[in-house]
């Protein structure tokens, strides 16, 4: 079966579940329904280029002379060594969003995307070949444990994570409700252990009020999930009949989500048929572009910033970037975390195969991936105005409303 969300796209992946945001539309051309490793639709044609000579060789070898070396090991069927043989070629690829699931992890990279577990709730991503914190999620343990956008993961549980995939990782982090994961930081130059509790997962969507003292309305929204969209819709409502004309649309540490919510939430903010990102398939099938769906009811006269930081990836950058484009919001904050590449999940025989397929686009031709969102108005957040409890961000965002500048 072929799913694809933002993200999926699958949206950067997730501790809290496996970051994937997963919805059912499909792309015109896209991969085939039920894919096993031949017939029922995929192509098991060999390649002819393909030269086996040396696999065959270490295969033959391997099995007539290895081994073991430990008394308790016991030697790879041929089925694992099939499934190790197809992570290497995946692998190889140099993609950290293209992996292949033996069965076991399969399974549970289904569990991670669809139903309740036992996490400490927060994104990671492998950025420039470290595991990376994306943003820890509000009111969640590892906000509590005080983990911050940009640590980098050394160790889960003392074990390395040099070379890990995101998936291999958020299986290692996630467990029972109750128990405790040790993570190895890296911050800044300062080595950072950290323990945190894992519990239940419950990520609030949005937060939202009226700033009397300067009749500026905030919009916090904490991820693009599947009940975002309505909840934002009340938050956007509840500003419409607040009278105020300032609205900051607060992005900062939002991971992403699904890309139907994006497209949703950016609909309020331009006219019907305004491009808000392009799926770029680099030929191999025709891209995508996701238009507005026109409800465009920003009240006449309204003015927005729209807040990102380092934890702002996916939807995010996607949202971000459309309204920077059509020049509907000034983006003030800190440059985006660049995840802007989509993935198909494929059933593949007992395992699943996670393919990128494609690239996000801005409206203006800006590639998401590695690059990300750079504001109009950079402003950074210090570990100092954190501690002091201040918020230069925001209060630029709150300047540039009342003032213009």
């Amino acid at each position: 079966m072929a799913r694809r969300g933002i993200v999926v796209a699958l949206i950067a992946a997730v501790s809290f579940g496996a970051g994937i945001a997963v919805s059912s539309t499909n792309s015109t051309a896209a991969v085939i329904a039920k894919i096993p490793l031949i017939g029922d639709g995929l192509d098991a044609t060999p390649n002819p280029s393909a030269d086996f000579t040396d696999f065959w060789k270490a295969w033959n070898t391997l099995e007539a002379k290895y081994v073991s070396t430990h008394a308790s090991s016991t030697l790879p069927t041929i089925e694992e060594r099939i499934f190790g043989a197809i992570q290497g070629l995946a692998a190889s690829y140099g993609d950290p969003y293209t992996v292949y699931f033996p069965p076991e992890e399969a399974k549970q990279f289904e569990e991670s995307i669809s139903g309740s577990f036992g996490g400490v709730g927060m994104e990671i991503d492998v950025k420039n070949g470290i595991l990376t914190v994306i943003a820890p999620l509000k009111g969640t343990p590892a906000e509590t444990a005080g983990i911050k956008a940009g640590d980098q993961i050394i160790s889960i549980n003392t074990e390395t994570t040099e070379g890990i995939s995101v998936e291999k990782a958020v299986s290692k982090i996630r467990g029972p409700v109750g128990t405790t994961v040790e993570l190895t930081l890296l911050r800044e130059g300062t080595i950072v252990d950290v323990k945190v509790i894992r519990q239940k997962i419950e990520v609030p969507e949005t937060d939202d009020s009226l700033d009397e003292n300067s009749n500026t309305y905030r919009i916090e929204l904490y991820e693009f999930s599947a009940t975002s969209v309505s909840q934002f819709n009340q938050a956007f409502a509840r500003f419409k009949a607040s009278r105020s004309k300032m609205l900051i649309l607060d992005l900062r540490g939002n991971p992403g989500g699904y890309l139907n919510a994006a497209v949703d939430i950016a609909s309020h903010f331009l006219p019907k048929g305004a491009p808000i990102v392009t799926e770029d398939f680099a030929g191999k099938e025709e891209n995508n572009v996701h238009q507005s769906r026109g409800y465009n009811d920003l009240p006449r006269g309204a003015t927005v910033v729209a807040l990102i930081d380092g934890g702002s990836a996916s939807a995010s950058e996607i949202v971000a970037g459309a309204l920077q484009d059509h020049d509907v919001a000034t983006v003030i904050g800190t440059k985006s975390f660049g995840k802007g590449s989509v993935q198909t999940l494929l059933d593949l025989g007992q395992g699943s195969l996670k393919v990128t397929v494609a690239r996000w686009i801005t409206p203006d031709g800006h590639f998401i991936m590695d690059n990300g969102i750079t504001p109009d108005i950079v402003v950074p957040y210090t570990p100092e105005d954190a501690a002091a409890k201040k918020d230069p961000q925001l209060e630029r965002a709150i300047k540039f409303l009342t003032t213009g500048k």
